[in-house]
């Protein structure tokens, strides 16, 4: 069941703020309060909370930017992935600092092989609309993705998943797992939920989505508001 007071909260925090482009805590935040399920995370501002945060969430982990306004991190260079000791992490937070001032965010890493994306964008005519498709680096130069407009049932989705080009990536493949459809299917209809529920959101991107085994893990996420 979707927690419709805390996403408002989130939303309207946001607003008062005068952020329109959420850091990717509170945009994990937002989705997750529709279900979707997101890896671990801790925001540091510091070398203390950044010791006590590494020891928590244990070795390896993934260390990025954790402010507001930031989109295409790895393009920037503040992402560090495998991160596999407090010299690496100390680091990679100066790294970061030095670049953006901070905040940072320290996360647990997901390890899977497959990578998706998904997400939502509001049409002027049709209103929200939502996308899935293949993710990681290259989203962009493969562009397989499909859409629906919202709301979607998961006999719908399940639709949609198939009709990617690289649809047999979500089957059993080189030894690993099929994905987890229904989880997949519920996540598409959530999103199409949040979307109709909170007029505010622009876009939402989650990329990389990734298969953990069978299970679809958000790793990184962008919810953007419509200014007031």
């Amino acid at each position: 069941m979707a927690d419709h007071d805390q996403a408002r909260r989130i939303i309207s925090r946001a607003l008062r703020q005068g952020v329109t482009n959420l850091s990717e805590r509170d945009s994990k935040a937002l989705v997750e309060c529709y279900g979707l399920p997101v890896n671990r995370g801790i925001l540091v501002e510091g070398a203390e909370e950044l010791s006590t945060a590494c020891r928590e969430l244990g070795y390896p982990l993934v260390i990025k930017a954790g402010g507001p306004g930031l989109a295409h991190k790895t393009e920037q260079g503040l992402v560090h992935v495998g991160v596999g000791s407090e010299q690496e992490a100390e680091a990679a937070f100066q790294a970061i600092v030095s670049q953006t001032g901070g905040p940072v965010l320290v996360q647990e890493m997901v390890r899977g092989q497959r990578e998706l994306m998904m997400g939502l964008i509001r049409d002027p005519q049709f209103g929200p609309c939502v996308m899935f498709g293949l993710g990681g680096i290259l989203a962009e130069v493969l562009e397989d993705v499909t859409f629906r407009l919202a709301p979607l049932e998961s006999a719908e989705a399940r639709v949609m998943m198939g009709e990617i080009r690289g649809r047999k990536a979500l089957d059993s493949v080189r030894g690993l797992p099929a994905a987890n459809l229904d989880l997949l299917a519920e996540m598409l209809v959530n999103l199409g939920h949040l979307g109709m529920d909170h007029p505010e959101i622009r876009e939402i991107d989650l990329n990389p989505v990734i298969l953990a085994g069978s299970r679809p893990v958000v790793v990184d996420a962008l919810v953007v508001l419509a200014a007031p």
